[in-house]
């Protein structure tokens, strides 16, 4: 399934390029390869909790980028109660499964971002923190993107899904550094360190970022990770 999210978001950052370029003859031959892609993604028969949830998540992502346009809000609607009745229909014990791994990210959530418990955590609430949110899956790719992040990556938040952290901390950072954190993290440690920030909001600052296990029942699915630069650096956190 990783593979059908890089080609659509390879061919959503064709698509910003031909854009930029004004070349709208390529624009609209490369708009009309997205609906195969699309259709391939939903078709695809998820056969774990963490593809169900990427699936759900990549069609939540579509309606709110395509949100001005009624007509394709209607379709996606349609294409995600698809999938709901695909995997929810008759409320079967996979179904109570993914209930309980999306409650498990609520209540990460509510615990590392400080909001009450039983706090309803959404996209809207998400996409409106100041801090970077993101889920990563075990082989280091972006599941979800709140909306600092994806503007901090400038990207949109669909072209991050399936992408390697690597491509935007580079390949011999992420081998020396990042990767270790996150293995730990997906052992199930919770991991809290320092970065120095590969593209600085503020000169000075550095990236502090949290790292938590995020679970379905007792499995480790993939990382919570909330970012955020700071001024003060405690000794013995920032990674070299």
């Amino acid at each position: 399934m990783l593979a059908l999210f890089h080609a659509f978001s390879t061919k959503c950052n064709q698509i910003q390029r031909a854009i930029k370029l004004g070349d709208d003859e390529l624009v609209a031959s490369l708009d009309r390869e997205l609906e195969p892609l699309i259709a391939a993604i939903l078709a695809y028969k998820a056969t774990s909790l963490l593809e169900i949830y990427m699936q759900l998540q990549f069609m939540n992502n579509l309606i709110r980028e395509e949100a001005d346009d009624r007509s394709r809000v209607m379709h996606n609607s349609v294409s995600l109660s698809v999938l709901i009745d695909r995997y929810f229909g008759g409320a079967n014990q996979v179904a109570g499964e993914v209930l309980r791994a999306f409650a498990s990210e609520k209540t990460s959530l509510d615990n590392e971002l400080g909001f009450e418990e039983g706090s309803v955590l959404n996209d809207v609430i998400l996409d409106s923190l100041p801090d970077r949110v993101a889920v990563v899956t075990r082989d280091y790719r972006y599941l979800y993107s709140n909306a600092a992040n994806s503007e901090f990556l400038k990207s949109k938040s669909m072209e991050l899904v399936g992408r390697h952290i690597s491509e935007f901390v580079g390949s011999d950072y992420f081998e020396s550094s990042v990767k270790a954190k996150l293995d730990a993290c997906f052992a199930g440690e919770k991991v809290e360190c320092l970065y120095p920030s590969y593209r600085q909001v503020e000169p000075g600052k550095v990236l502090h970022c949290t790292m938590t296990p995020l679970r379905a029942k007792t499995e480790v699915i993939g990382a919570l990770l909330v970012m955020h630069e700071i001024i003060a650096v405690p000794t013995g956190m920032l990674v070299a």
